[in-house]
């Protein structure tokens, strides 16, 4: 596909130079160069969706929500069996 795009003269004059120093065609080193940066810019899942790469670090242990769920019902269950004595027996 034919596009246009608007690059300052500097950055094309690097880019050239650079795509000729590999033995390229500028139209592949910019397709390498683009395909890159759109790698690095997503992350797929586990399931196949594509997220943003900062979302690895914030929703890396979304999947554990449901077991910290369980733990702290287990807790307040164990909770609910101690009688006011027994709890307050090993504060200090």
């Amino acid at each position: 596909m034919k596009t246009t795009i608007d690059l300052p003269d500097a950055t094309l004059r690097r880019a050239e130079a650079m795509a000729a120093a590999r033995g390229m065609t500028l139209k592949q080193f910019l397709t390498g160069a683009l395909e890159e940066r759109l790698r690095r810019c997503t992350v797929q899942t586990r399931n196949g969706a594509v997220e943003p790469p900062w979302m690895a670090g914030f929703g890396a242990l979304s999947d554990l929500a449901d077991e910290n769920r369980q733990v702290l019902q287990l807790i307040e269950e164990e909770f609910e069996r101690l009688s006011p004595e027994e709890l307050h027996q090993n504060l200090p």
